[in-house]
């Protein structure tokens, strides 16, 4: 027999969504302790979903569990960010080289722009470029890729929230977003794919010009 997947109860479910929209908007900094009787007091629940929220966030990758150290928000370094933008690199354009082909609404790429245009905090622009980002390729017509995708696309967007407090350069990200969709909606998929992948590489190569691999130095 398939075994069913155990669906999270409800109160950890939530206690789980409240903790990761604070690490992906920088609320709780990479670092930072995550100490579950004060997280079950400010979420009004006892320890428990708390407790297994932080395990499957653990299992993400947005927080670690130490023996010694407790549970902290996942730090963000030069070998963190390459592991993921690499997985982005080579999986992300080619996504949205398969959902332009497949000629997929991008309306929702549309309306996700206009929100971080119109976005009046930090919070509010990055939640709206990690759905343009995934509206690119969650209708690329193979599930499995779009999964994988899903998988670090929290890991991808803790560090560009890192990389945005040091150096704010959201505009210029923004520029490329809208020249990512102009191509997609001309129906260029070549030239839409290239357009993004230009895009994750600059962007990890401006914030963390350390996690360069060897064979883009030479």
């Amino acid at each position: 027999m398939t075994s069913v997947p155990t669906p999270i109860p409800s109160r950890t479910q939530f206690v789980l969504e409240a903790i990761k929209h604070r690490i992906l908007t920088g609320q709780l900094t990479p670092g930072q302790a995550l100490v579950e009787t004060e997280l079950a007091a400010q979420f009004g629940v006892s320890k428990t979903p708390v407790r297994e929220a932080l395990k499957t966030l653990a299992g993400t990758g947005l927080v670690v569990m130490n023996q010694y150290k407790g549970v902290t928000v996942r730090m963000v370094d030069a070998d963190m960010a390459r592991e993921v933008y690499d997985v982005r690199l080579l999986l992300e354009p080619e996504a949205l080289r398969r959902s332009v082909r497949r000629g997929s609404s991008l309306d929702t790429a549309r309306e996700a722009l206009e929100r971080a245009d119109a976005a009046t905090d930090t919070a509010q622009r990055s939640l709206a470029n990690r759905e343009f980002h995934r509206s690119l390729y969650v209708r690329c017509g193979n599930p499995l890729l779009g999964r994988m995708l899903d998988e670090v696309r929290d890991q991808a967007a803790l560090v560009s929230a890192v990389a945005w407090a040091a150096n704010p350069s959201w505009e210029r990200e923004a520029t490329e977003h809208r020249e990512i969709l102009r191509l997609a909606l001309d129906g260029d998929s070549d030239g839409a794919a290239r357009a993004l992948h230009s895009h994750i590489a600059s962007f990890v190569q401006r914030a963390f010009p350390e996690a360069q691999g060897e064979g883009e130095q030479e």
